[in-house]
């Protein structure tokens, strides 16, 4: 597949579930098309459209390891994706991310991920958590800071004050996922 293929593929009108899965497998054959692939999502995010921001979550969830060679453009362009079509599954990304680094200390993504780019997804996810949107980007979100805080040390307690003064007014999956994340910090004495 070429880069020019890969962007009609995305831009040929919106493409189902099952164009999606057999567009993953074309990419997983082709690494070097993740980038071109997030470069897709950010000009997808200006047009309203999210055809490259869910196949790249998908990318993602089979092949994680494709977003380090370009680990500095993916942290770089968080703070440039406005619709919340295309947040959503960019902060799944993150939360894949920071689980790789944090909950199962991955050497290639702790070795290849500096404290610098962290910091950069902390600013998106606490942007996302705390901004005006549907919960799914903010459940995603709590869980990368709640990682983050493992390395960063004030994160923890601005990220428990966050969830207490949003708890009451979250979803169910919001409050489910909130109360985990409380539980969590309390173990950890925050």
């Amino acid at each position: 597949m070429t880069e020019e293929q890969l962007h009609n593929a995305l831009n040929s009108g919106r493409i189902s579930k099952q164009q999606i899965d057999a567009l993953v497998v074309q990419l997983e054959k082709e690494p070097l098309l993740a980038e071109r692939l997030f470069q897709e999502v950010l000009l997808e995010d200006k047009e309203g459209t999210f055809n490259a921001s869910w196949t790249f979550d998908h990318l993602m969830r089979k092949k994680l390891i494709y977003i380090l060679p370009f680990i500095d453009a993916f942290v770089d362009g968080l703070s440039e994706i406005q619709s919340e079509s295309c947040i959503r599954p960019i902060a799944h990304v993150c939360e894949m991310v920071c689980e790789a680094y944090f909950k199962k200390k991955n050497p290639e993504f702790v070795q290849n991920i500096a404290d610098e780019q962290l910091e950069k997804i902390m600013t998106a996810c606490f942007d996302w958590l705390i901004g005006p949107m549907n919960m799914a980007p903010k459940v995603f979100s709590m869980t990368s800071l709640y990682y983050l805080g493992l390395k960063f040390e004030w994160v923890h307690p601005e990220l428990k004050l966050v969830l207490e003064e949003s708890y009451a007014s979250g979803t169910t999956g919001y409050k489910n996922r909130a109360k985990k994340t409380l539980d969590k910090l309390a173990k950890l004495g925050v």
